[in-house]
Formats: structure tokens, sequence, C-alpha cells
């Protein structure tokens, strides 16, 4: 097992794979988003390409490919027996990488089991069995499971009692849209009284603006246990109706046409931001959807 004080030093995560493969001339397809590359093996070697490109940035984890291969997303496309094949594809695509540099740790990205930046209110049972069959397929490739923009602590709270059979460390990924609230109306701190914390690696902010991040950084740091985020470049992560109704009345399969994009993120002003949270104590530093490898190189030249 991993060292379970590898985040009480200042690691760097990568940036955001689905855009970037939007970004790379990836043609996405209904709501299959970063899904579409595994499906066809002629587009392993982008989603390759772009893991070495973010270890190469300076990047000591990596994600597994996995945010749209949820059960319920493919059921959505019709694509639900690909399930454990996706989800392998994926697996094997990180630990290519690995292969080439093996000091980098493989995460096994566990998205929300249904909806994004929204609370999962489906029957218990339901959500531990999409986690735990998506699970199952990663736990012999990854360091450790991450929970990856959950919305709710009782979401939170199901997924790790899913792992647990798994017996591996475990980094939460909470999202909070705006203000200082998860999207089911809790706290962070909520989230500690629900969970069994062993094989607790941290918690960050998942898929969040840094304005955002700042706003709650003091609620993150309470909790005591190494934090950090994942920042995006979306304008916003809250719309009208909500993510999943939007994307699938999307024309282009791309969240930027209802999330819109900043152009004010930089490298070199998202490393200052950084900069600033590593003073008050974030040690976990990453990036999310519309973040690329100049945005991690920035990151990684602060450590």
């Amino acid at each position: 097992m991993m060292n379970l004080d590898f985040f009480k030093k200042i690691r760097i995560l990568d940036g955001g794979m689905g855009q970037e493969l939007l970004a790379r001339g990836l043609n996405p397809e209904g709501t299959l988003w970063s899904a579409k590359a595994l499906l066809e093996k002629k587009n392993h070697s982008l989603v390759k390409n772009i893991h070495e490109d973010f270890v190469k940035a300076g990047a000591e984890v990596i994600v597994t490919n996995t945010f749209a291969t949820r059960r319920q997303r493919l059921k959505q496309n019709n694509l639900e027996d690909k399930f454990e094949l996706l989800n392998k594809h994926a697996s094997e695509i990180a630990n290519s990488v690995r292969d080439k540099y093996p000091k980098i740790l493989i995460a096994g990205g566990l998205p929300p089991q249904n909806t994004t930046y929204s609370s999962d209110e489906r029957d218990e049972d339901e959500i531990f069995n999409n986690f735990k069959d998506q699970a199952k397929v990663l736990n012999p490739y990854i360091d450790f499971f991450y929970f990856d923009v959950l919305s709710s602590v009782r979401e939170i709270s199901i997924a790790v009692k899913s792992i647990k059979e798994f017996n591996k460390p475990f980094l939460i990924g909470a999202h909070i849209s705006e203000g200082t609230y998860l999207p089911s109306g809790e706290k962070l701190s909520d989230i500690m009284n629900k969970i069994d914390c062993k094989n607790l690696l941290g918690l960050i902010l998942a898929c969040v603006s840094p304005e955002n991040f700042k706003k709650n950084i003091n609620e993150i740091k309470s909790i005591g246990y190494p934090f950090g985020f994942k920042i995006n470049a979306f304008k916003k992560t809250k719309v009208n109706g909500g993510f999943t109704k939007n994307f699938k009345k999307s024309k282009s399969g791309n969240p930027n046409e209802f999330l819109g994009k900043r152009n004010d993120l930089t490298p070199e002003v998202l490393k200052n931001l950084a900069k600033e949270f590593i003073k008050n104590g974030a040690t976990i530093i990453g990036g999310c959807c519309e973040t690329n490898p100049s945005h991690i190189k920035a990151f990684s030249e602060l450590k």
C-alpha cells in the first residue's frame, strides 16, 4: 500500500483529460465526452499522449480516463455492454504510461455515478453497486482511488463504503459550484462525521474555480487532512436545469457550449494563485477541465 502521508508534502496532480481530448481533435458523440476516446483503438494513443504530456510537465499523479465510463453515462449512449472493456482500456493506458515513467502514481477515478455537479438521490444500493462495479475493474491497476467531483456527503459516504473490501487509500474530490456549500446544501466539514477515515489520503475541491477555492480554504483546512484542489477554467458549473440536462441537449458534445470557457486563467495567473494557496497550507495541487500541460508545468515550478 502507498504511504498514507504522501500528500503531506506538495504533490502535483495532472490536469483535465476530457477537455484536452476535445482540444486535440477528438470528435465528441452524445454525452460520451472523454469515453469516446476509448471506443476506438486509434484514439488510445491520444489519451496516452495527454497522460504523458502531463507527466512531462511535472505531474506526479495521473487519473485514469474514467470520468465518463460510469455505467449510467454509457447507458445513456447505448453502450452499457462496453462498461468493463472501456474502464479496463483506460486503466491499461494509464499503466502503459507508468511503464515509461515508473515513479508516477495512478489514481483510479471514480466519478459521480449519475449526474454531474448535483447530488445523487437514487437508492443507496444502486449508487453503492455502481461505485463498486467501477472500482472492481480499476482496482488491479491503480495505487489509490480518487472520488472525482462528488456533490453530497451521502454520495461520498456510499463511495467510501463501496471500496472498503479493496483496502486501498482514497482521495476525496468534493465539488462546490458556488459559495461555501456542496450542491446538496452541506458543508465540507460534514463529510468527516459520516465516513470511515481509515486510508483517507486527503480532501480536495474538484472542478472548482480558484475564486471558489479561496472562499472555502479555511473550511477545508480546518478538517485536518492534507488538502488542495483541481482547478477548472469553466466560467461556471451551475446552470439552469443542471449539467446533465444541458449536456443531453448540447449540439456539440462539448460542455463549453453551456458552461463557457475562461481565457483569463493563464498558466502564470494560476501559478500565482496556487502560490497563495500553498502559503495557506494546500499541498495537493492540480487542474481540472480546461487546464492543460502548460498549467501543470507552472504548478510544478512551485515545488
